[in-house]
This record gives structure tokens, C-alpha cells and sequence, in this order.
């Protein structure tokens, strides 16, 4: 979800190769976060070949941004 912190939409394989995991457990995720509401998956085509773009939605960016806040505050925690 942080890759789609900072754009509109980015294309499924783009994440997945950036995250270094396969289409197929890249699918099964979006899936599992589309179910909750936490991203949005749009299929459509690129000239002539299909493509799927994913994006956050408002619940996403707030759930995102709630779990970064907790890993700061735990990080700040820390012994230095």
C-alpha cells in the first residue's frame, strides 16, 4: 500500500515487481485488500493489451497513514 501512498494509480505488475513478489501472490493480496476496502483495482487496456491499475482508497490512505503513525511511535520508543 505505501507504493500507492504517492500516486494516483500504478500498474499491477509495476507493484508487483517493485515489491518482488509474483502476479499470482500480487493478486491474491490486492484481492484480500480490495475486499477491505483499502484499495481500488481498475482493469482496462493499454492500445490493444489488458491491464489492471490499483490505487488507495480514502479508508486506505487513512488506514495507511494510522499504521505509519504506530510504527513511529514504536520506533521512537526504542532504546538509542
Amino acid at each position: 500500500m505505501v507504493m500507492l501512498a504517492e500516486v494516483e494509480e500504478a500498474e499491477f505488475r509495476f507493484v508487483a515487481e517493485s515489491v518482488e513478489i509474483s502476479t499470482v501472490t500480487m493478486s491474491k493480496q490486492a484481492s484480500i485488500l480490495e475486499e477491505a476496502g483499502l484499495i481500488h483495482v481498475r482493469k482496462g487496456y493499454a492500445g490493444k493489451r489488458p491491464r489492471t491499475w490499483l490505487s488507495l482508497t480514502s479508508a486506505g490512505r487513512e488506514s495507511l497513514g494510522s499504521y505509519l503513525h504506530a510504527l513511529r511511535s514504536i520506533v521512537g520508543r526504542l532504546p538509542g
